[in-house]
């Protein structure tokens, strides 16, 4: 399963419990008592989402690792193609 698959398979069910909860399908006196919660839940959802998101990506950005070899063996590939490219002709 990718992981879009499993992001819209807990969204469309945390969206299918949330849509009985707002539309009274259900019945308690929690719910009843938390409606204004349960109806900007989605809202909060959204903004802890992207809270995640944004760490995540900075985390990954701090913690990317700096390859020196590979950096040097591709500036000797680009070094030789220059001169290969000279060699056939191509001047710039």
């Amino acid at each position: 399963m990718t992981k879009l698959l499993e992001w819209i398979s807990v969204t469309s069910a945390v969206l299918a419990v949330w849509c009985s909860l707002v539309g009274g399908y259900v019945k308690h006196k929690f719910i009843d008592e938390n409606m204004n919660f349960i109806l900007v839940s989605p809202i909060v959802f959204v903004i802890l989402f992207g809270l995640y998101a944004v760490t995540v990506v900075l985390y990954r950005t701090f913690t990317f690792n700096n390859c020196e070899e590979a950096a040097i063996q591709l500036k000797a590939e680009i070094l030789e193609a220059k001169k290969d490219l000279h060699d056939k002709g191509l001047r710039w």
